[in-house]
């Protein structure tokens, strides 16, 4: 089925495809706060309209200090997600103990920039860029603090630098 970019109603199995493209590229992001939010709320809108269902616990292999963390398995449509547990959801949910390493999630076809629309299209938060302190900073342009770096004509000496030692 092909969806046309004026209509923005994407199935269950595209939403899933989507979100497992960013839940892939966060675990390798520098800054993955963003696609973790997107995946975070998407999965949250899916439970909330029963198009995902979560399945059960199970022990987090990535624990801080050792020590024994659960996280909470959900399905939506073919694929498989871990996300924090809720307090209600440990008594809820049956423990299904270690997760299956074998298993694997279906390969996607989708690029990010594609799945990150697809998701916030699902949202309704088509083309919002994340207001945050870091995208501010990356449009002001670095300025070099080293004394090494002069005006054009005016060429540091090696011997100027603070840094240097004579030899006596």
């Amino acid at each position: 089925m092909s969806q046309s970019r004026n209509n923005k109603s994407y199935t269950t199995s595209q939403i899933a495809e989507a979100l497992f493209v960013v839940n892939k590229h966060a675990k390798t992001a520098p800054d993955p706060r963003e696609l973790y939010t997107l995946k975070k709320e998407a999965i949250q809108q899916l439970l909330r309209k029963k198009q995902a269902k979560k399945i059960g616990l199970h022990f987090s292999n990535a624990s801080k200090y050792s020590k024994q963390n659960s996280t909470l398995l959900v399905q939506v449509g073919d694929y498989y997600f871990h996300i924090p547990p809720k307090r209600e959801d440990f008594q809820a949910l049956q423990h299904l103990g270690e997760a299956n390493q074998a298993y694997r999630n279906p390969k996607p076809s989708l690029s990010l920039s594609h799945a990150k629309r697809i998701l916030q299209a699902y949202l309704g938060k088509n083309g919002q860029k994340p207001s945050n302190q870091n995208a501010s900073r990356r449009s002001v342009p670095h300025s070099y603090q080293s004394s090494i770096y002069k005006p054009w004509g005016q060429l540091a000496s090696w011997q100027d630098q603070p840094h240097y030692k004579k030899k006596r």
